[in-house]
C-alpha cells in the first residue's frame, strides 16, 4: 500500500509529541509503523492549539445548545484516566441569556477548533475519549477540510472520526461527507462498544491516505471507504489539510431533542488528542 505523506500546517516548524500518559503507552499504540508528529495531552486548554466557536444559529442541524467561548470546557484531574483530561459540558442552563435560532437557548456547550492553527494531510489521527450518554446528546471528533469558508459544505469535505448519539447507548459512528455524498451519506460505519459509551474510554482513530481512509475503535478496524467507492457518488476532496473539532451538540436532527428523562450536565472527558505519520 502506498506509504502515507504527511503535512504539517501550522505556524511552528517542529513538533514533538508529548510523552505518552501513564498506562497508556502498549494498549493505545497504533497499530502502523508510525511516528507521532503532533500530540495534545489537555494539561491545560492551549490557544496555540484550540479556538473556540460560538453560536446558537443551529449549525445546520437544528440543534439546541449555544457554544460559549471556553465557559462550557476545563481541564480537571479524572482517576479513570489516571491524568488531566479536557472536560467539554453540556448544561441545561443559560446564564448568559443566549439567544438561539428559536428563542432564549435552552442548553449551552462547547466546539473547539483548531481551524488556522493545525491542519494534517494523511496519517493517522487519534483520541481517547470517554463519550457522555443520554438521550438528545451528540458528541463528536472530527475534521474539515482546509478552504471551507471559500467552497462552502460539503465541498470543502468532512471526515468524522467519531460521533454518538444518545438514543443508541453502546453505539459509535464514523463517516465521509462530500459533494455527491453529503447529510445522509452512504458512507457511514457503526461499531458496537459493547457496553454503554460512558462506560470507559476509547481510542477513536481513522487512518487516512490517497487510496482511502479506514477507522478504529481500541485498534480494532471497522469501517473503510477507497477512493473508487467515493469517485462513484461524487470527487473525492480529501487530498489536502484538515483541521480537527470536539464538541458536544444537544438535539438536532440525528439525535433528537432530548426527553423528559435525559440527564445534565453531560460530559465528554478528552484523554488526548495525537497525530500520528508512516515515514516513506
Amino acid at each position: 500500500m502506498r506509504a502515507l505523506i504527511f503535512s504539517l500546517l501550522a505556524t511552528s516548524t517542529a513538533f514533538i509529541a508529548a510523552p505518552a500518559k501513564a498506562g497508556t503507552q502498549d494498549r493505545d499504540a497504533p497499530r502502523s509503523a508510525a511516528q507521532p508528529v503532533w500530540a495534545d495531552e489537555f494539561d491545560r486548554i492551549d490557544p496555540d492549539n484550540w479556538s473556540f466557536e460560538t453560536g446558537g444559529d443551529g449549525w445546520g442541524n437544528e440543534e439546541l445548545q449555544y457554544y460559549t467561548d471556553g465557559d462550557n470546557a476545563f481541564i480537571r484531574f479524572d482517576p479513570l484516566a489516571d491524568s488531566k483530561v479536557l472536560v467539554i459540558e453540556a448544561r441545561r442552563d443559560n446564564p448568559g441569556k443566549y439567544k438561539c435560532w428559536y428563542g432564549r437557548c435552552s442548553h449551552t456547550s462547547a466546539r473547539m477548533i483548531t481551524r488556522g492553527k493545525r491542519s494534517f494531510r494523511y496519517g493517522r489521527v487519534e483520541a481517547r475519549i470517554r463519550l457522555p450518554q443520554t438521550q438528545g446528546i451528540w458528541p463528536a471528533f472530527w475534521m474539515m477540510g482546509n478552504g471551507i469558508e471559500q467552497v462552502g459544505w460539503p465541498q470543502g469535505g468532512e471526515i468524522d472520526i467519531m460521533e454518538h448519539i444518545g438514543r443508541e447507548p453502546n453505539l459509535t459512528h464514523g463517516a465521509l461527507h462530500g459533494p455527491g455524498y453529503s447529510g445522509e451519506t452512504p458512507f457511514l460505519g457503526t461499531h458496537d462498544l459493547g457496553e454503554p459509551a460512558d462506560a470507559g474510554y476509547h481510542v477513536y482513530a481513522v487512518e487516512w491516505d490517497a487510496e482511502g481512509i479506514r477507522w478504529s475503535v481500541d485498534g480494532r478496524q471497522f469501517h473503510q471507504v477507497s477512493r473508487k467507492q467515493v469517485e462513484t457518488h461524487g470527487p473525492w476532496v480529501f487530498d489536502k489539510p484538515f483541521w480537527l473539532l470536539l464538541n458536544v451538540a444537544v438535539g438536532g436532527n440525528w439525535p433528537r431533542a432530548p426527553d423528559s428523562g435525559s440527564r445534565f450536565p453531560q460530559r465528554m472527558y478528552v484523554d488526548y488528542v495525537r497525530v500520528y505519520a508512516k515515514p516513506d
